[in-house]
């Protein structure tokens, strides 16, 4: 086409029109960065899967163990409709989605909703706003997240990229705990005779629990890799019960996010993951195929009394080389190299490991922690005792029944959902709002435990307006133990600001506070025999739960709940229920 052709009145005219509807209507312009809608179908069903040359039924999405990948990119729409065949109450939690205004699709039973019951369903609803990176759902009532769980994978926006290196390949990698009898009984006969729950029978990766287990050679993931390629390992601890290490033989790891949030990166032969954490990390593969197989393995990091799967779960990092290739040893031939891994009850390598974890703190990336505090919480949070019911023997300690609690109080899931209690301000004789901001009995949280360890039980909340600059101290105790507990906070990341061992000094603590550059997360594990300060934002309306991971103390109460307030601007206030939300 000539010059002439370019500049004629036609073209021009053409050309200002084109123009003016771009400036008229700038969602066209937008139209490519806007996300868009993905429906998915979860059907839950029963399926008999075998593990430990035990063959058992149990509760699945679209019968896959673990269950289906969900994807999308930053800004788009989820839509999941979730059937209900099997005859548990079901509901399920995005775990780490911030749920910004669409608290009723939150997924916690009697938090949120109630229960998706047999033969009913429901869809989830709601947009992925300011978050890309690995998180993942789970069911969330009772024990049923040990087999209903899947990744929930968040890609940047469309012509985004990483802010590190793009990797040749992206591999989800989920850690399970698997047991050979029902979860549900195991709970179930814990919580009816007051005694610790029975331990899963072995650690599963993507499901598979690997040749140091009996009977499981067979079941053993691998991961087939080229060499000089970087790979990005989309790591999700979906256990029930466990923090684990996990390390790869002669391999080091890049760590670059944490709980779908870009950190600073830094490198480390072994990694901690707590139940409800994921960790982004590149693997960079050696040049050239070395004539070796490489155990990937995670064992349990425990410092509590009580018992624990003391098993290592085993993957295998295999290189692929060239049939051609005169090096190349047959797969069976070549030796099987072991990583070392902390022990058991290593508590300083946790904590130096949980120190490195810094936010990138950019301009893309900023880091907006609050630097003023509204309102400061104190809570401790460990295990405590409940009493025997009358004409019953218990096995807990000293003949009472184990429990757990929040500055002494142990959370009791109420008959009605939270969410709608509040929403339709009906919530007499369903909760109080008189949840402690410090504990009512201070003690000396981490030496010599009280002799009265009995809880309080209640459904206790705490209320807070809307855009509220929070602080909480989160104090272990060492009543039953000192140990590790990771607190997640649905609805809501939250910066870590502080932590240390021993009890919380409010004096000189806060001084050394970073409020520049700390992690942003939704889990974080609260040191054993020690404390964890965290800050956030409370500009998101709802009840937002607030939990240890740990599924044996979530179920003994470990949990209370926030209910955040209504802004003053239409867009501050949380709309109405779906006309689908589960009744009871």
């Amino acid at each position: 086409m000539g010059t002439s052709a370019l500049l004629s009145p036609a073209f021009l005219m053409t050309f200002l029109v084109a123009v003016g509807c771009l400036m008229a209507y700038p969602e066209v312009v937008n139209a490519k960065l806007a996300g868009i809608t993905r429906h998915y179908k979860f059907n839950i069903k029963l399926k008999n899967i075998t593990r430990l040359c035990l063959t058992k039924s149990i509760v699945t999405v679209n019968r896959k163990f673990p269950g289906p990948r969900v994807i999308a990119r930053e800004g788009d729409r989820l839509v999941v409709k979730v059937v209900n065949y099997v005859p548990n109450n079901i509901s399920i939690h995005w775990h780490g989605v911030r749920q910004l205004r669409s608290g009723w699709a939150d997924g916690p039973s009697y938090i949120t909703q109630f229960p998706i019951q047999t033969g009913q369903s429901y869809v989830y609803n709601f947009t992925i706003r300011g978050q890309r990176g690995t998180l993942f759902w789970h069911a969330h009532i009772s024990w049923l997240r040990a087999t209903v769980y899947g990744p929930l994978i968040i890609l940047p926006k469309r012509n985004e990229s990483y802010p590190f290196v793009k990797p040749y390949k992206e591999v989800p990698i989920l850690f399970g705990e698997w047991f050979n009898v029902d979860p549900e009984a195991v709970i179930n006969q814990s919580l009816q005779t007051g005694a610790g729950p029975n331990v899963s029978d072995a650690y599963t990766l993507n499901g598979l629990p690997g040749p140091l287990y009996n009977c499981s050679a067979k079941d053993t993931y691998k991961l087939k890799v080229k060499p000089g390629k970087t790979y990005l390992l989309r790591l999700i601890n979906a256990a029930l019960n466990d923090e684990l290490f996990f390390s790869i033989a002669n391999h080091s790891f890049t760590v670059v996010e944490a709980d779908a949030v870009y950190v600073k990166p830094f490198e480390t032969n072994t990694l901690v993951i707590a139940p409800g954490q994921t960790t982004n990390v590149l693997l960079k593969t050696k040049y050239q195929a070395p004539n070796a197989t490489f155990f990937m393995l995670a064992r349990p990091y425990f410092t509590g009394m009580g018992t624990f799967d003391n098993t290592t779960v085993a993957g295998i990092l295999e290189y692929e080389t060239p049939l051609n290739s005169s090096s190349s040893t047959s797969l069976k031939n070549r030796p099987l190299l072991k990583p070392g891994l902390p022990a058991i009850n290593a508590t300083n390598f946790v904590a130096n490991f949980s120190s490195k974890f810094r936010s990138l703190a950019t301009t893309k990336f900023p880091a907006n922690v609050p630097q003023k505090v509204d309102k400061m919480f104190f809570f401790t949070v460990g295990l405590g005792s409940s009493p025997c019911p009358k004409n019953q023997t218990c096995q807990g300690p000293n003949g009472t029944k184990f429990a757990a609690s929040m500055n002494n109080f142990s959370f009791a899931l109420p008959r009605t959902a939270l969410l709608q209690s509040h929403f339709f301000s009906q919530s007499n004789g369903v909760y109080t709002t008189d949840f402690p901001a410090f504990p009512l009995n201070p003690f000396n949280y981490t030496s010599i435990p009280p002799n009265n360890t009995i809880v309080t039980n209640g459904t206790k909340v705490v209320v807070i307006p809307f855009n509220t600059s929070v602080e909480v101290v989160l104090q272990d105790t060492s009543i039953l133990g000192a140990e590790s507990h990771p607190l997640h906070l649905h609805g809501y990341n939250f910066y870590v600001v502080g932590q240390g061992f021993g009890n919380f000094d409010p004096n000189n603590d806060p001084a050394k506070f970073n409020l520049v550059d700390p992690v942003e997360r939704n889990t974080v594990g609260v040191p054993s025999g020690g404390w964890v300060a965290i800050r956030f934002q409370a500009d998101n309306p709802g009840v937002w739960l607030m939990h240890c991971h740990f599924d044996v103390h979530l179920s003994w109460g470990l949990r209370m709940a926030w209910i955040v307030l209504d802004g003053k601007l239409p867009n501050q206030k949380l709309p109405p229920p779906p006309s689908d939300l589960p009744k009871c």
